[in-house]
């Protein structure tokens, strides 16, 4: 299960990591995709409306998740690069220990502000008491989802991306079989299509915790381990929170959004809610590449190899630009015919759709440099800098850009699709400056160092 990314042809290391994790990270976002497609297929705009809010506020609780989770892959990536097997052990236990309180205190509250939560998203009245059932049936199975992205982000720290891959993979076939009974005979709506999601998610950590358990031969984690140790919890913590907290705030961006469409009628809102979640497939590639970057160049930083991260950043970087003017480009051509996929008998809904998508697309190659980017710093443990970078787009660009684009543009959704493409180019660019000035400073150490050991005696 144990893999070293630190020798080898680094790009071909870095797909052997990557396109595992993009697949089990398509179908992890196939489990909302499938929802919101059945839901079209058997019910009208109010519960398409109802998934498509539901969805995305579980994608958003995902994603902090899985930020927050990113300590745990560093620290594990770091330890085995440096040869600690044991350290790897501890963190693995700590981990462990620390989730399962988040997890169990961030059901409680989510359950106690459901209502809450709708009134904020503006939720269409047509649609209000759908969503409510899809998140109070979501919310029940945040337990399953911190465990399975936690056990997930134990897997990457070792280097291992496949075996989530086999789990979710199972678990995806389930999901959709469930959705086609729930939300087609049974007639359930979105209320079936969170019962489909939530079982399914359990399937995969069942999975996922029998073959940690049993299929690692390389570490041994003790009854220890799974006590808090302050020192562990301080550096999983140290980079995890502040990616969490770029991830959420990114992510209540992308609801305050929803809000402002969610204001306009149920056409838009279901035209909104469908591209989001098209553009939250469409961005997994740039996700991939943030965790591949952030595992291999925390390896290497473990290893001393520090050039070898920097070239991880370059071909990180590549690939999500080369990818992303590729769906742009299909996008301006065929955007209007891909939201039609996700609901039938509404055209409105598609023609508004189609504008968001055409204009929205152009983030696929933009977002990806400061995903890249945002790895890397992770890797250092200089996650601050992702959430400053993130946090300046989102106050300055992305939601004055999108309200803006509402009051001036009411007849159409493709201004306010370039929101966030601006806001990713403003983020691109301090990336650019924070990391001159990060290597620039490691460059400086790695030269002291070597004088330093040049000018110790000889035999020392």
């Amino acid at each position: 299960m144990q893999k070293d990314l630190t020798q080898g042809n680094l790009f071909g290391k870095m797909m052997q990591f990557a396109v595992p994790y993009l697949i089990a990270s398509f179908l992890q976002t196939f489990y909302g995709m499938a929802d919101l497609f059945i839901a079209g297929q058997f019910n009208g705009a109010a519960t398409v409306s109802a998934v498509a809010v539901g969805s995305q506020v579980m994608h958003m609780l995902t994603v902090v998740i899985v930020g927050l989770a990113m300590g745990t892959t560093v620290c594990i990536s770091r330890s085995i690069g440096a040869g600690s097997q044991r350290q790897a052990a501890g963190f693995i236990g700590n981990s462990a220990a620390l989730f399962t309180g988040f997890a169990a205190v961030l059901t409680m509250v989510l359950l106690v502000f459901t209502n809450g939560i709708l009134r904020i998203l503006a939720v269409p009245p047509e649609a209000l008491e759908q969503a409510k059932y899809y998140l109070v049936i979501c919310f029940i199975g945040v337990p399953f989802i911190t465990a399975y992205n936690v056990i997930s982000s134990i897997f990457r720290g070792l280097g291992d991306t496949k075996s989530p891959m086999i789990f979710v993979a199972i678990a995806g076939l389930i999901n959709v079989g469930f959705d086609y009974l729930l939300i087609g005979p049974l007639g359930m709506g979105a209320a079936g299509a969170a019962i489909a999601t939530v079982g399914s998610q359990a399937v995969s950590v069942f999975l996922a915790l029998i073959f940690l358990i049993k299929g690692n031969s390389t570490l041994s984690v003790q009854k220890s381990d799974f006590v808090p140790n302050g020192q562990y919890m301080g550096q999983l913590l140290g980079i995890g929170v502040p990616v969490a907290f770029q991830e959420g705030l990114i992510q209540v961006s992308f609801l305050v959004i929803t809000a402002i469409a969610n204001s306009r009628g149920v056409d838009v809102a279901a035209a909104v809610g469908i591209v989001e979640k098209i553009i939250s497939f469409l961005f997994l590639v740039p996700s991939s590449m943030l965790s591949t970057v952030s595992a291999v160049t925390a390896q290497n930083a473990g290893a001393g190899k520090h050039e070898r991260g920097r070239l991880a950043l370059r071909y990180g970087i590549t690939v999500c630009v080369v990818v992303g003017a590729v769906i742009f480009v299909v996008c301006q051509f065929a955007s209007e015919s891909i939201v039609s996929v996700f609901v039938r008998n509404e055209p409105d809904v598609i023609r508004l759709g189609g504008q968001y998508l055409r204009s929205y697309s152009l983030d696929c190659a933009i977002a990806g440099i400061q995903f890249c980017f945002s790895g890397y710093f992770s890797a250092y443990g200089k996650s601050l800098y992702s959430f400053f970078h993130n946090i300046t787009s989102i106050v300055l660009v992305r939601i004055p850009g999108a309200y803006l684009a509402s009051i001036f543009f009411p007849q159409t959704l493709y201004p306010m699709g370039l929101a966030a493409p601006m806001g990713s180019l403003l983020s691109s660019v301090i990336c650019f400056f924070l990391y001159k000035s990060l290597t620039s400073k490691m460059k400086r150490e790695e030269e002291t160092a070597i004088i330093g050991d040049g000018n110790k005696p000889e035999g020392v």
